[in-house]
Order: C-alpha cells, then structure tokens, then sequence
C-alpha cells in the first residue's frame, strides 16, 4: 500500500537509456559536460597563424601520403574543412589524381547515419544541413578508409569531435568496419573522453607535429 500510494516504481527502463544504450543519466550529462568544455578549449587552439597552420598542414598531408597509399580500387573519405580544421583537399586532389576514390560524408538528416558521395575537384558542390558543401549528386559509397578530423583525441584513440555524434553512429553500423584514421593539430591529446557505449574509437591518429598513434 505504501508502494501504491508513493506511485510505485517506472514502469519500464527507458528512462535509462541514453542513444538506446542503458546509461545513468547523470553520468550522461556529467560526460556531456565535460565534453564541451573540453571541446570550446580545443577549439581556441586551432587559431593558428596563417604560417603555422600552413606547416602543420603541410606536415599532416606527408604524414597522410606516408600511411595511406593511393590505388585505384581504394575508396577515401576525407571531409570539407569548417571551423578551423586541417584542410586536407589538396591531398584529396591528388589522391583522386592517383586513381582513388574521393567520397565526402554527406549529412541527410538529423541524428541520422552519414552516407559517404564521390567528390571529385570539377564536380559541382551544393550546401547541405548545417550548410556544409557537399558533392551535389551522387549515390552512397562505401569507404574502406575514412579520415575524420579531430577536435580532440584521448589515449585509448576515442575521438572528440564537433559534438554531432555522425561519425560514431555511422561508423558503428558498418558491417565491414573502414581503416579510421583521425587528423589534428598537436595538441588535441587528452588522457580520456570519458567513453560511453556508442563511441567508436579510431584505428589511428595523425597530428601535424608527426604524432602517429595506433591502437
């Protein structure tokens, strides 16, 4: 009767689900927290001069030409560059130069997986959600290489990004997992993000200081 009349207990666990994994809220938002206030600092480190960001960027396309050879079979997914990211698309230039594949994620709705559209340096660009140019026509391809960039990275190679959460719930439903290499200026290391059970890490980091992490 006491139970009865205090309303008893939830009906169901589905309050304790966070993206369909059981979670504890709490630690949800304390991690969520913790996240953007990681993420604001890293993001301030990326104003770079125009000198340095050309070394480091430079420094992180030879890294990139060392680890990743370009063959004609061989799809690439790499991304266009916002809010201060390492500008890769010379390299993709060159890599489609090579014979590979080019494929850029392409957002088709929120909370959605990405797909992944062939680019090329003459096809014709459209602004997609969160207005970031993407290729516009194309079908979905699958990658066997995806390059993300890093706002930051921690030592077990979980990657934190731009907060969306695209690439870890793509990423998670490939059957066939892609090489994942995440790129960052030096200085995005962090001891942990703190993981939750939908976080996928990378298979690889690259900074532009040389730094080449493996897991």
């Amino acid at each position: 009767m006491e139970e009865d009349s205090a309303g008893g207990s939830p009906a169901c666990f589905a309050h304790l689900l966070v993206d369909g994994h059981p979670v504890d809220p709490e630690t949800a938002r304390d991690v969520a927290r913790f996240r953007r206030a990681e993420r604001a600092r890293l993001l301030k480190l990326r104003t770079l001069r125009a000198d340095h960001r050309e070394r480091a960027t430079a420094c992180l396309i030879e890294g990139l030409d060392r680890i990743v050879a370009p063959r004609a079979a061989r799809t690439v997914a790499v991304y266009w560059p916002i809010r201060g990211e390492p500008d890769l698309r010379p390299w993709m230039c060159r890599v489609h130069e090579a014979g590979a594949q080019i494929l850029l994620p392409v957002v088709t709705a929120k909370d959605a997986p990405l797909e992944f559209h062939t680019w090329s340096p003459d096809c014709r660009m459209a602004r997609g959600i969160w207005n970031i140019l993407v290729p516009a026509s194309g079908e979905p391809r699958r990658p066997d290489v995806v390059i993300a960039p890093l706002v930051g990275v921690d030592e077990t190679l979980h990657r934190l990004g731009n907060g969306g959460g695209y690439y870890d719930r793509t990423l998670a439903l490939i059957e066939t997992p892609p090489r994942t290499i995440g790129v960052g200026f030096a200085g995005c290391q962090l001891p942990t993000i703190y993981p939750m059970p939908w976080d996928v890490p990378m298979d690889e980091a690259l900074l532009s200081d040389g730094t080449h992490l493996k897991r």
